[in-house]
């Protein structure tokens, strides 16, 4: 199975929480249909991406990236590579790079999606598959100069800002997956 293909099986199983967020799964589906290359950043319509909320093992704190251009405080994520055969495995390898945490966990299922508008290509669309990753309480961040400005461990009860209502909603819904889930042991 190609990475195009398990996007297309994710989102077909994947039960969305409401109905936005079924309307949001129904399009990427339309989506990936309509363009063959819906993975890759080339696709100036829109490309799929994958990000997690990297929770602590005991759902109290979340790790953020400070993004280097938008100068907000998000999850960890971005743009599919060649490499990557699904898109939980996309999450993790971005998570990781991104946060320096060697021994994440992630759910399998996404815990949300979000479409946003971003500058690729002169402007086009991320539609993003949100997971929940799970890190060890104690786990020590590392932050990459080439992937953000800054990276910290946040109570989830109190983000930092600036961020956004995608951001806050990822991380409820997250904290929510984790502590449903029951404790994880990366």
């Amino acid at each position: 199975m190609n990475l195009r293909e398990d996007a297309q099986a994710v989102l077909t199983a994947w039960g969305a929480p409401d109905s936005a967020q079924e309307a949001l799964r129904t399009s990427y589906l339309e989506h990936l249909e309509a363009h063959p290359d819906a993975m890759w950043r080339t696709c100036l319509p829109g490309h799929l991406t994958a990000s997690s909320a990297i929770v602590s093992a005991d759902g109290t704190r979340v790790a953020l990236v400070l993004h280097r251009v938008h100068r907000m405080w998000l999850q960890t994520g971005g743009h599919c590579e060649m490499a990557d055969t699904s898109l939980v495995g996309a999450a993790l390898r971005e998570a990781g790079e991104e946060s320096g945490i060697s021994d994440i966990t992630m759910l399998a299922e996404p815990v949300r999606l979000d479409r946003h508008p971003v500058p690729c290509g002169g402007g086009s669309h991320h539609l993003d598959v949100q997971f929940a990753a799970v890190a060890p309480n104690d786990a020590v961040l590392v932050r990459d100069p080439d992937e953000s400005a800054d990276l910290a461990w946040f109570p989830v009860e109190e983000l930092p800002e600036p961020t956004d209502d995608s951001v806050r909603d990822l991380v409820r819904a997250a904290v929510d997956a984790v502590r449903a889930h029951g404790p994880v042991h990366p």
